[in-house]
């Protein structure tokens, strides 16, 4: 295999944002909780912008139907960790990454084994309404560490009615809303204010399944998770001109 320079990778992103922007880039840390329609766009997206620093969590296995909208589900894929399939994938992208993946879960029993302080980015990508919640309230807490968090992906097919807004201001949204009243049952909110990726549009299922799950399609999770990137790329470059 030929000898790539990574200033022949990201020639055309440091045309955009120059050789400060990549460094800054470069040197902020992501932890990105869920890897799936949403989270494994969000994660291709960030080190194809020269983000160096990634851990993935997710505890699930590549399964048939995923493959219409993850990004790492292929039919040859299929039975594997999804966080070890999408390490391999972003490697081949940039071989000189640091890229983690913990094929595990986020929730109360492992929590206590996350450094969440150690990162300058948390993004959730979580679907669970228990977990969610939990590292949410987590992070919120942690002075130095910003969260960004997505919302139902499902049942949509315009894109443009994603959006982005604080979680309190989140409008339209049934996730939301779900966590929102969850927040409010278990009695612990939300120490700071965060911003959200989220779409106000909601579509009926045109069929029936008996586990009850939503259908939903690649351009609207490429969408939410390039979203939740530009807001880890964007929120960097901003803190890179300020200091």
């Amino acid at each position: 295999m030929a000898t790539i320079n990574q200033s022949d990778i990201f020639q055309r992103t440091e045309l955009l944002i120059g050789e400060s922007g990549m460094a800054r880039v470069a040197t902020v840390r992501v932890i990105l909780f869920g890897v799936g329609g949403v989270g494994s766009w969000c994660a291709e997206t960030l080190v194809r912008s020269g983000i160096r620093h990634l851990t993935m969590v997710d505890s699930d296995e590549v399964v048939p139907s995923n493959i219409n909208r993850q990004l790492m589900a292929t039919t040859a894929t299929i039975g594997r960790p999804k966080v070890e399939v999408m390490r391999e994938r972003l490697l081949l992208i940039n071989p000189e990454a640091d890229i983690t993946a913990i094929a595990t879960r986020y929730n109360a029993d492992t929590a206590d084994s996350f450094c969440l302080a150690d990162y300058d980015y948390v993004v959730d990508a979580i679907d669970s309404f228990n977990d969610k919640a939990l590292l949410i309230n987590t992070v919120t807490r942690l002075p130095n560490v910003q969260l960004y968090s997505s919302m139902g992906a499902a049942r949509k097919l315009d894109p443009t009615r994603i959006r982005i807004a604080e979680f309190n201001k989140v409008q339209g949204d049934p996730l939301a809303r779900t966590l929102r009243r969850k927040l409010k049952q278990i009695g612990v909110f939300p120490a700071r204010k965060f911003m959200c990726v989220y779409s106000d549009e909601i579509l009926p299922n045109a069929h029936e399944t008996d586990d009850r799950a939503n259908g939903t399609m690649a351009h609207i999770t490429a969408v939410f998770g390039n979203m939740l990137a530009s807001l880890v790329i964007n929120n960097a470059l901003h803190v890179s001109s300020a200091e």
